[in-house]
C-alpha cells in the first residue's frame, strides 16, 4: 500500500485504538504512548511489509505489549487490570474479528467524550481532544488556540495527568452527561475541520484528512443527537464550507480566493445536503452560533457568483452572530461583509476598532482584510504594506505566497526626490 494510503488508514484507526487501551487499562497518558509506538511501527514496516489483514487488531495488540511494559516499569499494572477488568468484559475492548460489522458509535466517539469530561478545564478539554482524536500535533493545537507551544504542551499534559487521577471510566456518555459535554465536543470538531480546511502551517492549504475526519465525527454526534439544533448546524456548516475546496486551490497550489472560484467545481451534493439540515435546525428554537455560521455559508453558496451575493443578508446574520459571540474573528468578517455591503471605508472604520485587540495580534487575517478593503478604495500603497504584513504573520505556505503576489501586483512606491 502506498505511505500517503497508509498515513490515512492510521489516522483513521488511532483513536479507536487509543480508545481500546484506555477502555481496558484506564491509564490515558501511558496509553497514548504506547498506541504513538505502534504507529510508528505500522508506519514503517506497512509500506513495505504490506497491510495486516486485521490492522486494527495489529495495533491493538503491538500497543498493548508496549503498553504493559510501561506498565510492569511502573510496578502497578497488575492494580491496574484488577481494577478494570471490573468495569468491562475482555470482548468489548478486544478487537472484533476483520468480518464483523463495526458498530456506529465508535471507540473514537467515546473517547472524544471522555476527553470533553467536566472534570477537564474547558482548554484541556479542546486541546487533549485535538491532540487524541483528531490527530494534529501540539504545535497545531497551539496555533488554533493562538497560543506559544510550551502552554500547550503544559495544558494538555495537565488534562492527561487529571484523567489518571480521577479514574474516569471509559464507556459511552449516559444522556445527562452528554449534555454537559456536548458544547466542548462541538467546538473540539469546529476546530478540528476549521485546521483541516485553513491549514496553519505546512505547505498547503487543506489537510482534507481532518476536514473528513471532524464530518465523520460530526455525522456520528448527529446520529446520536438529530433534534439537536446546534448539532445540525455544525454538520450543515461543514458540509457547506468543505464544498468549496475543490475551487479553493489552482493548478499549482495556490490559493484562490471565493470570489474567483469557479463555482461549477464546488459539490453540489454537499450544498444541498447542508442547506436542508440548516433549514430543518433554524425554526427548532433558540438561535446558536454553528447555525447562524452555517446560514451565511448558505447564503455564499447558493450565490450564482461573487457579484451576486446577498452581503446585505450576510451582514445582517453576523450582526445577531456578534450579539452572542466576543470573537474577534466574527467582529473582522463581519466588518468585510459591511465594506461589501455598504462600502469599503465602513469595513475599515471597522477594522481599525480591532486593531488593539491583543487576540489577533499575530493573526494575518486581519491585514490581509485591511489590505483587501485598502485596494477596493484605492490605496496602493497601505494595500501593498498590509498584504506584506499578513504574508509575515502567515505560517502557511501558499497563504504567504498568495498574499506577497498581491502586494508585488501592486507595485513599488515610486522613489522620492
Amino acid at each position: 500500500m502506498p505511505e500517503t494510503r497508509v498515513e490515512d488508514l492510521l489516522r483513521e484507526l488511532a483513536p479507536q485504538v487509543l480508545g481500546a487501551l484506555v477502555r481496558r487499562y484506564g491509564h490515558f497518558d501511558t496509553a497514548e504512548d504506547a498506541v504513538q509506538e505502534a504507529l510508528i511501527a505500522a508506519a514503517d514496516g506497512w509500506p513495505r511489509d504490506g497491510v495486516p489483514e486485521n490492522p486494527r487488531g495489529w495495533l491493538v495488540t503491538v500497543a498493548s505489549r508496549r503498553l504493559t511494559d510501561l506498565l510492569r516499569r511502573d510496578q502497578a499494572r497488575t492494580r491496574r487490570e484488577d481494577r478494570v477488568a471490573r468495569w468491562v468484559l475482555p470482548e468489548q475492548w478486544r478487537a472484533p474479528p476483520a468480518d464483523r460489522p463495526r458498530a456506529d458509535a465508535d471507540d473514537t466517539l467515546v473517547l472524544l467524550f471522555l476527553c470533553c469530561h467536566p472534570a477537564l478545564s474547558p482548554a484541556s478539554q479542546i486541546a487533549l481532544t485535538l491532540r487524541a482524536v483528531g490527530g494534529l500535533s501540539t504545535a497545531e493545537v497551539a496555533r488554533a488556540f493562538l497560543v506559544p507551544e510550551a502552554t500547550m504542551t503544559r495544558r494538555i499534559s495537565r488534562g492527561k495527568q487529571r484523567i489518571r487521577d480521577s479514574g474516569l471510566r471509559f464507556a459511552p456518555p449516559t444522556e445527562a452527561e452528554r449534555a454537559d459535554r456536548l458544547a466542548a465536543v462541538l467546538h473540539v470538531l469546529y476546530l478540528v475541520f476549521t485546521e483541516g480546511y485553513a491549514r496553519t502551517a505546512g505547505p498547503g492549504l487543506l489537510r482534507a484528512d481532518l476536514t473528513a475526519e471532524a464530518i465523520r465525527l460530526t455525522r456520528l454526534v448527529h446520529r446520536l443527537l438529530p433534534e439537536d439544533p446546534e448539532v445540525t448546524g455544525l454538520l450543515a456548516l461543514m458540509l457547506l464550507t468543505d464544498a468549496r475546496a475543490p475551487a479553493r486551490i489552482g493548478p499549482t497550489g495556490e490559493l484562490v480566493p471565493m470570489a474567483e472560484q469557479d463555482r461549477s467545481r464546488w459539490r453540489a451534493d454537499q450544498i444541498a445536503e447542508g442547506i436542508e439540515l440548516i433549514t430543518q435546525a433554524l425554526p427548532r428554537g433558540v438561535v446558536g452560533a454553528y447555525q447562524l455560521q452555517a446560514a451565511i455559508a448558505a447564503v455564499h453558496d447558493e450565490a450564482p457568483s461573487a457579484r451576486d451575493t446577498d452581503w446585505a443578508q450576510i451582514t445582517a446574520l453576523y450582526e445577531v452572530l456578534l450579539g452572542i459571540s466576543d470573537n474577534p474573528v466574527v467582529a473582522l468578517n463581519h466588518a468585510v461583509a459591511v465594506a461589501m455591503s455598504r462600502g469599503p471605508s465602513d469595513g475599515l472604520a471597522l477594522l481599525a476598532e480591532l486593531a488593539g485587540d491583543a487576540r489577533l495580534a499575530d493573526d494575518p487575517r486581519l491585514p490581509a482584510a485591511r489590505a483587501h478593503l485598502s485596494e477596493m478604495v484605492g490605496d496602493r500603497v497601505a494595500a501593498r504594506e498590509a498584504y506584506r504584513m499578513a504574508a509575515a504573520r502567515s505560517t502557511n505556505l501558499a497563504q504567504q505566497r498568495y498574499l506577497n503576489a498581491r502586494a508585488e501586483r501592486l507595485g513599488d512606491p515610486p522613489l522620492a526626490g
